[in-house]
């Protein structure tokens, strides 16, 4: 089945207590990626985020927004270092009596010093928040799977109508070939007589046709040409992740293309051939956008 990798998808889910909003954003990736964006109190559940995505999205990268709003979602408390507060409040006092230092220390200056007093922040641990984040991340991804399989619709019926052009230019070709070794046998029997004036071994003749016309049989690069063609389309159809096995079937249809190219010795063949490599870089950038 042909799934696209570029989707997007957004869930809010509101309860009594929080608002939770989740987008999923997906794009090309040769494997599966998934980064989270999400509040640190829920870092100890990104494993289960990532879970919910995976279920749904088997290839590319996807990023995952979330936002929440509502009563407080952590606990904060504040952290004193008595033991550092006291000794500088002392080192203070004795420093403005050796020096002879005027003014008191206030408590706004204590107050002011990261070193004795911060705030911590401790994870309320709330499993209804956590239950809403992991529900909209869901509906989020399916939403975005749902995109993902529309696209993917319209890649199917673009690939299709490739495949149906690159298979008529093989047939094109299978039916050209066979000429190019008859054109050349009468090339090279009518330059022979223009030479000797008719006196010359015809069996020669033939061996040297015999010759250009094993380098120039394409029958086998076609065959596995037309070969790959149908693994391709084929392959649209199976259920589980085909990007990467379409893509190394693009590949090995370049080679046989090339291989042609090589051996052509003829404008026909070498102008399909263009046509054929036209079509399959088009397949190509189309296969990189598939799950």
């Amino acid at each position: 089945m042909v799934i696209s990798m570029t989707g997007f998808g957004r869930s809010r889910i509101v309860s009594a207590s929080f608002s939770v909003n989740v987008e999923v954003k997906t794009v090309n990736h040769r494997f599966s990626e998934i980064n989270v964006r999400m509040p640190r109190q829920l870092v100890k559940i990104e494993d289960k985020i990532k879970k919910k995505v995976n279920e749904h999205l088997r290839r590319g990268r996807a990023e995952v927004f979330i936002m929440i709003e509502g009563e407080a979602t952590v606990t904060r408390k504040v952290h004193v270092d008595w033991k550092l507060l006291e000794e500088y409040y002392l080192f203070i006092n004795q420093a403005r009596d050796k020096f002879n230092i005027e003014g008191k220390v206030t408590l706004q200056e204590l107050l002011t010093r990261n070193e004795f007093i911060h705030i911590e922040e401790l994870d309320a641990g709330n499993e209804e928040l956590e239950n809403l984040v992991l529900k909209a991340t869901e509906e989020a991804v399916l939403q975005c799977k749902q995109m993902r399989v529309a696209e993917g619709e319209e890649l199917r019926k673009d690939l299709d109508n490739s495949l149906l052009q690159l298979d008529a230019h093989i047939e094109e070709l299978k039916d050209h070939a066979p000429s190019v070794v008859t054109a050349y046998k009468e090339r090279l029997m009518k330059k022979i007589e223009e030479l000797i004036q008719g006196q010359f071994d015809e069996s020669r003749v033939l061996i040297e046709v015999a010759i250009f016309a094993d380098k120039m049989d394409i029958n086998e690069e076609l065959t596995r040409l037309k070969s790959h063609v149908q693994q391709f389309t084929q392959t649209l159809n199976d259920q589980e992740t085909i990007g990467r096995k379409l893509d190394f079937l693009v590949q090995e249809m370049n080679r046989e293309a090339n291989t042609i190219g090589s051996k052509a010795n003829d404008s026909t063949i070498t102008k399909k051939v263009v046509d054929i490599k036209s079509l399959l870089e088009k397949l190509k950038e189309q296969v990189q956008n598939i799950e």
